[in-house]
């Protein structure tokens, strides 16, 4: 384990390879079997229902109707996730031939909103928990297969490859620390 400003990091974030292939994996993260969607930070809540304008020009008319009908987030303070179409696709799902991909991140993309998407779509595979302070994790999936062998010819850890999500989540300060603290590791 690394601490960097008193958040835990597991060392496998530092050391197992890891690029995501959509053209494997198929946009998989965005519509995992279960009964919640993504996490969602309390004040990323209202942020997603101002995007939602932009993202809904993105959307099916089916995931349009299930908002409209079920809402788009749900959960209570500290402990908020995104809804989920018949426990699966993530309500702000859209696809590009058979490839899923995020509403609000192309909203964001095409320069129409200034909200990225949830910071836990965007740390994925990383998992952030609690216990008496924060824990980052590398949590494994079935679907994301096809990553490690990715990030292995590319040469591409976790953390180099969820760069963006780390200093959007934790500042570019730590980001650095963390690298360097992974320097002394390896």
């Amino acid at each position: 384990m690394i601490i960097v400003d008193n958040i835990l990091v597991d060392e496998s974030i530092g050391k197992e390879y890891f690029d995501c292939d959509l053209t494997k994996c198929k946009g998989a993260c965005c519509t995992f079997p279960g009964d919640y969607g993504a996490p969602v930070l309390d004040e990323e809540v209202e942020l997603i229902k101002q995007s939602y304008i932009h993202a809904k020009e993105y959307l099916s008319e089916k995931a349009i109707n299930y908002i409209e009908k079920y809402g788009m987030v749900e959960g209570e303070e500290g402990n908020f996730t995104t809804v989920c179409i018949d426990k699966k696709d993530c309500v702000f799902v859209f696809y590009e031939g058979d490839i899923a991909l995020c509403g609000i991140e192309k909203a964001y993309r095409d320069g129409k909103i200034a909200f990225m998407k949830p910071i836990s779509c965007h740390l994925f595979p990383i998992r952030a928990g609690k216990f008496g302070g924060e824990y980052l994790y590398y949590e494994e999936f079935d679907v994301c297969k096809p990553a490690p062998p990715n990030g292995k010819k590319k040469n591409i850890r976790i953390f180099e490859s969820v760069r963006n999500a780390l200093i959007r989540a934790y500042g570019e300060d730590w980001y650095i620390k963390y690298t360097n603290e992974l320097k002394g590791v390896q």
